[in-house]
């Protein structure tokens, strides 16, 4: 029996929950309800899609600026048109773009400081 078979979910704490929702709503397209909101695998055109869980040093400075002990990771479908949008709505890049064998990365703050990593898995 394999008794994990994926991410089920990321649940963050806000210091104002309807800014933080209309944040994501706004500028990364997150479709919300009510409750949050549901991402399905089988809307993803890449056949190759997944997900990951990984881990890093207490002193890993990979989640920086943010002080956050965790950094959300979101599966964009056309990272370089996403950027063009978020600077169009004044959000700031936290670092360089880049694109390596792994997919195409990069990375803002949301409105508590939260690092979000964007990515835009290879084909």
């Amino acid at each position: 029996m394999k008794r994990v078979i994926g991410i089920g979910g990321i649940f963050l704490k806000c210091s104002d929950v309807d800014r933080s929702r209309n944040w994501y709503a706004t500028h990364l397209g997150v479709s919300l309800e009510s409750w949050g909101a549901q991402f399905n695998f089988q809307d993803d055109p890449n056949p190759e899609a997944y997900s990951v869980l990984s881990f890093f040093k207490s002193d890993s400075e990979y989640f920086l600026p943010s002080r956050s002990p965790f950094m959300i990771n979101l599966r964009v479908h056309d990272l370089d048109a996403l950027i063009v949008e978020l600077k169009k709505e004044g959000v700031e890049l936290a670092g360089d773009p880049i694109a390596e064998e792994f997919g195409k990365f990069a990375w803002v703050l949301d409105p508590d400081g939260n690092k979000i990593e964007l990515w835009e898995q290879p084909r």
